[in-house]
């Protein structure tokens, strides 16, 4: 079942459900759930590798953040065609463990040529939220960091769910070299 809008609010306020919402998101939302920002960019750099039992990432490079002090004509990022990015959310999230959440990429992402690779968001995960963003399109693709570029809804886990423990919690957006997988 999707939680609405009201029940949202209600975590945001018992359980901070996601901290740092938009103004927007705490009084005006559509839907039923979040839009949810553009904080960091960023690329990758070498090589990786996914074993079974270990992981080494490939290296990644900041190219841009929000900085709520710059107006916004000077703080965007272009996406050029055929490169791939990460992204991290301005907005962290905070899953009980009877929550997960699904990510949407906002209309406006796909109707410019941008491609979102995301996932699931497992119960018990803390922290901002990393996608991959690819330009499929043949145009340069300004976006204002801040902007919202993505949609998250909530699903409860019938049951309960198990606490997340992966490496991922907080935020993390590479290896830090070879590491064992949990």
């Amino acid at each position: 079942m999707i939680l609405g809008i009201q029940k949202l609010h209600e975590l945001v306020k018992e359980v901070k459900l996601v901290k740092n919402l938009c103004d927007r998101e705490m009084n005006n939302p559509e839907g039923a759930g979040f839009d949810l920002r553009l904080g960091e960019v960023y690329e990758l750099e070498g090589d990786g590798f996914l074993g079974v039992e270990e992981r080494d990432t490939p290296k990644v490079k900041s190219l841009g953040k929000f900085n709520p002090e710059k107006i916004n004509d000077e703080n965007y990022f272009i996406f050029e065609p055929g490169k791939y990015y990460l992204i991290k959310t301005i907005e962290k999230v905070n899953l009980p463990t009877n929550l997960s959440g699904i990510i949407f990429p906002r209309t406006t992402m796909f109707r410019s040529g941008l491609g979102l690779f995301n996932g699931i968001v497992q119960p018990g995960y803390s922290g901002e939220l990393t996608f991959g963003v690819c330009n499929l399109g043949k145009s340069n693709i300004k976006v204002s960091f801040g902007a919202r570029v993505v949609h998250i809804t909530f699903h409860e886990v019938l049951g309960e769910g198990n606490q997340y423990r992966g490496q991922w919690q907080g935020g993390r957006v590479a290896t830090d070299g070879k590491e064992t997988q949990i």
